[in-house]
């Protein structure tokens, strides 16, 4: 693991936990689910492009479905 990939993770997992956050007390999914989403795939992706590339598409989710 390098540190480039240590310290997406850290701030992709950090703003997936303010989504979360934010979804839970708003009651909305599609934070919610982006938020969780955003804390798992620190934990599965290992390239650290490819990571970056779907935290960002992720980061992304809920301000292209808002209402």
């Amino acid at each position: 693991m390098s540190t480039a990939s240590l310290l997406w993770g850290l701030l992709f997992g950090s703003l997936g936990a303010g989504y979360a956050l934010y979804g839970r007390t708003q009651r909305t999914l599609s934070p919610f689910l982006c938020g969780l989403a955003l804390m798992v795939v620190p934990y599965l992706v290992s390239n650290t492009l490819l990571m970056v590339a779907i935290g960002a598409a992720l980061a992304a989710i809920p301000f292209a479905t808002r209402s």
